[in-house]
């Protein structure tokens, strides 16, 4: 018999939320759209889900599960938020988001982030945290 330490590694354990997890997710995101003042579009392209289903997660009905690739986008949309509120103090906490940025070649984050999914949404995240110091 094969010793366990020996066996090769099965890789790393993926994180499984629970319904009361995916819950506080859903709700978390639909705060920081409603902030935000993100479309129900807008909203739905930057969780990675349906508009149907961004309609669940808003009015707490949703009871599905998340991917890797949604629970990432929850993670960078939620610490981009708290990035943007320890920053700024005042419109711009919520407003900076959909505000055009002469660094995004006129977009707007929001664009940028629907555009260029998961690495653009790291590299504004990562923008954010550098200019409050934190990178």
């Amino acid at each position: 018999m094969a010793n366990a330490a020996l066996m090769p590694d099965e890789g790393p354990e993926i994180f499984e939320p629970t319904a009361g997890e995916r819950a506080v997710i859903a709700k978390a995101l639909a705060r920081v759209a409603e902030h935000w003042r993100l479309t129900n579009e807008e909203a739905a392209a930057l969780a990675g889900v349906t508009p149907r289903t961004w309609s669940r997660m808003k009015d707490g009905s949703f009871r599905g599960a998340l991917n890797q690739d949604q629970m990432m986008r929850a993670s960078l949309l939620v610490g981009l938020f708290k990035g943007l509120r320890l920053l700024f103090d005042g419109p711009l906490t919520y407003g900076w988001p959909k505000s055009a940025n002469a660094g995004f070649a006129g977009k707007t984050p929001v664009e940028m982030m629907i555009g260029g999914g998961i690495p653009a949404m790291m590299r504004i995240r990562g923008h954010v945290d550098a200019l409050r110091g934190g990178a």
